[in-house]
């Protein structure tokens, strides 16, 4: 089963600082119907004025990832990282038994991100910190996993049954993805247009699959790559 979800149904918040599409539940947003997709738990397409940030604030039992796509994160948390993260970097948190972190964009361009909330395999984890950049070659035409719970070489490493995958796909290229019964696929549009299994999306749009061994996408945009994030999860 395939559900496309229009960029006009995500849920937004401007807290002037902050701009925040809002893919599921999360904070003062709650829809009974749209709390998580398997073990994916939260993504927001946030916007982060020069200068503003999230202070420091607390999280436990979550695999947090974020993928910068433009500007840069400072990021400090309570296991004495400091440092920043910037385009095309990727940073994977256990939160395990709680982790107290800030994330600032201290640069004077806007910062534009995305923030994956999964949920762990088990509880009780030991909080851990990585980060990574992936260079924009890495995932052109192609998909990249940049965080996974299972063993590929150069992604992060995260506690959940899951994978974030990256793809630039140029017009005219097809990936084919296969997948088994007790998996779902989540894929978000950054820019540009994609058939998924003979299905338009485009910017903003997501694709929520259950229960197709195979996902055919190709790129049907000719004035720019189709770029978007693909998400494995487990049901």
């Amino acid at each position: 089963m395939l559900r496309i979800i229009p960029a006009g149904a995500r849920h937004f918040e401007d807290s002037g600082w902050l701009k925040s599409y809002m893919l599921f539940s999360f904070s003062n947003y709650y829809d009974p119907h749209n709390v998580q997709f398997g073990n994916l738990r939260a993504f927001n397409d946030d916007t982060v004025q020069p200068g503003k940030g999230f202070s420091a604030h607390r999280h436990s039992e979550m695999e947090i990832i974020s993928v910068v796509l433009d500007g840069e994160i400072m990021h400090e948390d309570s296991m004495g990282n400091r440092g920043t993260l910037g385009k095309e970097e990727v940073q994977s948190i256990t939160a395990g038994t709680g982790i107290l972190h800030s994330e600032f964009n201290r640069d004077k361009e806007i910062l534009h991100f995305y923030q994956i909330w999964i949920l762990p395999s088990r509880s009780g984890l030991e909080p851990s910190y990585s980060q990574k950049k992936f260079e924009c070659m890495e995932w052109r035409n192609q998909l990249l996993p940049v965080a996974s719970g299972q063993d590929f070489k150069d992604a992060l490493k995260i506690n959940a049954d899951a994978t974030v995958y990256r793809c630039s796909l140029e017009k005219g290229h097809v990936i084919h993805f296969y997948t088994l019964d007790n998996r779902r696929t989540f894929i978000y549009m950054s820019v540009g247009e994609l058939t998924v299994n003979g299905q338009r999306i485009e910017q903003g749009d997501q694709a929520r699959i259950d229960l197709e061994q195979v996902i055919h996408m190709e790129s049907v945009c000719a004035g720019q790559p189709a770029e978007f994030i693909l998400i494995d999860v487990s049901t």
